[in-house]
Protein backbone atom coordinates (compact mmCIF):
# COMPACT_ATOMS: atom_id res chain seq x y z
CA UNK A 1 0.00 0.00 0.00
CA UNK A 2 1.39 3.39 -1.18
CA UNK A 3 2.43 5.97 1.84
CA UNK A 4 0.73 9.42 1.12
CA UNK A 5 3.56 11.00 0.38
CA UNK A 6 4.13 8.41 -2.92
CA UNK A 7 0.97 9.21 -3.50
CA UNK A 8 1.50 13.04 -3.54
CA UNK A 9 4.78 12.72 -5.60
CA UNK A 10 2.66 9.88 -8.35
CA UNK A 11 -0.15 13.01 -8.57
CA UNK A 12 2.61 16.01 -9.28
CA UNK A 13 4.03 13.36 -12.08
CA UNK A 14 1.06 12.97 -13.54
CA UNK A 15 0.18 16.80 -13.72
CA UNK A 16 3.40 17.13 -15.45
CA UNK A 17 3.01 14.52 -17.86
CA UNK A 18 -0.28 16.64 -18.83
CA UNK A 19 0.93 19.23 -18.61
CA UNK A 20 3.55 18.29 -21.10
CA UNK A 21 1.87 16.62 -23.17
CA UNK A 22 -0.60 18.33 -26.15
CA UNK A 23 -2.91 15.30 -26.56
CA UNK A 24 -3.84 14.20 -23.58
CA UNK A 25 -4.39 18.13 -22.41
CA UNK A 26 -7.22 18.27 -26.08
CA UNK A 27 -8.76 15.22 -24.40
CA UNK A 28 -9.30 16.87 -20.97
CA UNK A 29 -10.79 20.30 -22.69
CA UNK A 30 -11.66 19.93 -26.14
CA UNK A 31 -13.69 23.04 -26.30
CA UNK A 32 -10.19 25.07 -25.92
CA UNK A 33 -8.14 25.19 -29.19
CA UNK A 34 -5.07 23.62 -29.71
CA UNK A 35 -2.51 24.46 -27.51
CA UNK A 36 0.83 25.49 -29.77
CA UNK A 37 4.15 23.89 -29.20
CA UNK A 38 5.65 26.48 -27.39
CA UNK A 39 3.37 26.85 -24.61
CA UNK A 40 4.96 26.79 -21.21
CA UNK A 41 4.37 24.45 -18.72
CA UNK A 42 1.47 24.13 -16.11
CA UNK A 43 -0.06 22.57 -13.18
CA UNK A 44 -3.46 22.16 -13.34
CA UNK A 45 -5.94 21.16 -10.34
CA UNK A 46 -9.80 21.72 -9.60
CA UNK A 47 -11.22 23.42 -6.40
CA UNK A 48 -14.89 23.20 -4.84
CA UNK A 49 -17.55 24.83 -2.76
CA UNK A 50 -20.97 25.12 -2.51
CA UNK A 51 -22.65 24.67 -6.22
CA UNK A 52 -19.21 26.45 -8.09
CA UNK A 53 -16.18 24.60 -9.78
CA UNK A 54 -13.00 26.22 -10.57
CA UNK A 55 -10.03 25.21 -13.01
CA UNK A 56 -6.89 26.61 -12.40
CA UNK A 57 -4.19 26.21 -14.28
CA UNK A 58 -1.14 27.51 -12.36
CA UNK A 59 2.05 28.57 -14.54
CA UNK A 60 5.53 29.42 -12.80
CA UNK A 61 6.32 33.22 -14.04
CA UNK A 62 9.85 34.36 -15.86
CA UNK A 63 12.09 36.56 -13.93
CA UNK A 64 11.18 39.27 -17.14
CA UNK A 65 7.12 39.76 -16.25
CA UNK A 66 6.73 42.91 -14.28
CA UNK A 67 3.69 43.44 -11.88
CA UNK A 68 2.59 45.35 -8.69
CA UNK A 69 4.45 43.79 -5.81
CA UNK A 70 1.02 43.69 -3.49
CA UNK A 71 -1.41 41.98 -6.51
CA UNK A 72 -0.65 38.67 -7.86
CA UNK A 73 -1.53 38.11 -11.72
CA UNK A 74 -4.67 35.92 -11.58
CA UNK A 75 -7.01 35.98 -14.52
CA UNK A 76 -10.83 35.17 -13.61
CA UNK A 77 -12.95 33.67 -16.28
CA UNK A 78 -10.53 36.11 -18.85
CA UNK A 79 -10.73 38.89 -16.54
CA UNK A 80 -8.64 40.17 -13.86
CA UNK A 81 -9.26 39.01 -10.21
CA UNK A 82 -9.30 42.64 -9.30
CA UNK A 83 -12.24 43.30 -12.12
CA UNK A 84 -14.47 40.11 -11.37
CA UNK A 85 -14.43 40.52 -7.24
CA UNK A 86 -15.01 43.86 -6.72
CA UNK A 87 -15.32 43.16 -2.74
CA UNK A 88 -11.82 43.46 -1.36
CA UNK A 89 -12.62 40.42 1.51
CA UNK A 90 -12.92 38.28 -1.77
CA UNK A 91 -9.56 39.57 -3.83
CA UNK A 92 -7.86 38.42 -0.35
CA UNK A 93 -9.87 35.16 -0.27
CA UNK A 94 -8.47 34.24 -3.74
CA UNK A 95 -4.78 35.62 -3.00
CA UNK A 96 -4.44 33.97 0.01
CA UNK A 97 -2.80 30.60 -0.80
CA UNK A 98 0.13 32.51 -2.46
CA UNK A 99 -0.05 35.06 0.51
CA UNK A 100 0.52 32.25 3.01
CA UNK A 101 3.47 31.02 1.11
CA UNK A 102 4.71 34.93 0.32
CA UNK A 103 4.67 34.18 -3.50
CA UNK A 104 2.22 36.29 -4.87
CA UNK A 105 4.48 37.88 -7.62
CA UNK A 106 5.94 34.19 -8.57
CA UNK A 107 3.10 32.79 -10.27
CA UNK A 108 0.68 33.49 -12.62
CA UNK A 109 -2.76 31.71 -12.87
CA UNK A 110 -5.53 31.31 -15.25
CA UNK A 111 -8.53 30.31 -13.73
CA UNK A 112 -11.92 29.41 -14.94
CA UNK A 113 -14.86 29.35 -12.75
CA UNK A 114 -18.57 28.62 -12.74
CA UNK A 115 -21.63 27.90 -10.92
CA UNK A 116 -22.00 29.35 -7.74
CA UNK A 117 -22.12 33.14 -6.38
CA UNK A 118 -19.21 34.85 -5.81
CA UNK A 119 -18.32 33.74 -2.25
CA UNK A 120 -18.08 30.25 -3.18
CA UNK A 121 -16.35 31.28 -6.54
CA UNK A 122 -13.49 32.69 -4.48
CA UNK A 123 -13.34 29.79 -2.55
CA UNK A 124 -13.25 27.52 -4.71
CA UNK A 125 -10.71 29.39 -6.68
CA UNK A 126 -8.51 29.43 -2.94
CA UNK A 127 -9.35 25.63 -3.00
CA UNK A 128 -7.76 25.17 -6.24
CA UNK A 129 -4.94 27.16 -6.13
CA UNK A 130 -3.39 25.07 -3.31
CA UNK A 131 -4.40 22.15 -4.88
CA UNK A 132 -2.24 22.85 -7.68
CA UNK A 133 0.69 24.90 -5.30
CA UNK A 134 1.09 21.51 -4.07
CA UNK A 135 1.59 19.76 -7.40
CA UNK A 136 4.52 22.39 -7.90
CA UNK A 137 5.88 21.03 -4.55
CA UNK A 138 4.72 19.26 -2.43
CA UNK A 139 6.67 20.69 0.66
CA UNK A 140 4.01 23.22 0.39
CA UNK A 141 1.46 20.89 1.69
CA UNK A 142 2.18 21.48 5.50
CA UNK A 143 1.26 25.47 5.58
CA UNK A 144 -1.60 24.74 3.39
CA UNK A 145 -2.98 22.80 5.25
CA UNK A 146 -2.64 24.02 8.42
CA UNK A 147 -4.26 27.05 7.22
CA UNK A 148 -7.21 25.24 5.79
CA UNK A 149 -6.51 25.37 2.41
CA UNK A 150 -6.62 21.81 1.24
CA UNK A 151 -9.99 21.07 2.96
CA UNK A 152 -13.01 21.14 0.88
CA UNK A 153 -16.01 22.97 3.00
CA UNK A 154 -18.96 20.68 2.31
CA UNK A 155 -21.32 23.01 3.78
CA UNK A 156 -24.37 23.75 1.10
CA UNK A 157 -27.86 24.68 0.74
CA UNK A 158 -30.70 21.90 2.41
CA UNK A 159 -33.14 20.72 0.12
CA UNK A 160 -36.47 21.26 0.44
CA UNK A 161 -37.80 18.63 2.13
CA UNK A 162 -42.35 17.77 1.47
CA UNK A 163 -45.03 19.00 3.52
CA UNK A 164 -42.84 21.70 5.06
CA UNK A 165 -41.98 25.02 3.74
CA UNK A 166 -38.36 25.45 3.53
CA UNK A 167 -35.60 22.91 4.39
CA UNK A 168 -36.87 22.36 8.38
CA UNK A 169 -39.94 25.34 8.48
CA UNK A 170 -43.04 23.97 9.34
CA UNK A 171 -46.31 24.77 8.78
CA UNK A 172 -47.97 26.41 11.58
CA UNK A 173 -49.45 24.45 14.09
CA UNK A 174 -53.05 24.69 15.06
CA UNK A 175 -54.57 23.04 17.97
CA UNK A 176 -58.06 23.41 16.87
Amino acid sequence: MATEKQKIENQAETAEIIADSVDDENVLFPEEGEVKEGEEKFYQAVGRRKNSIARIRLFTKKSTDQVKSDQALITVNDKNYSDYFTDSNLKLVVESALRKLKSLNRFKATVVVSGGGLSGQAESIRHGMARALILFDVNFKKKLKKAGFLTRDPRVKERRKYGKKKARKSPQWSKR
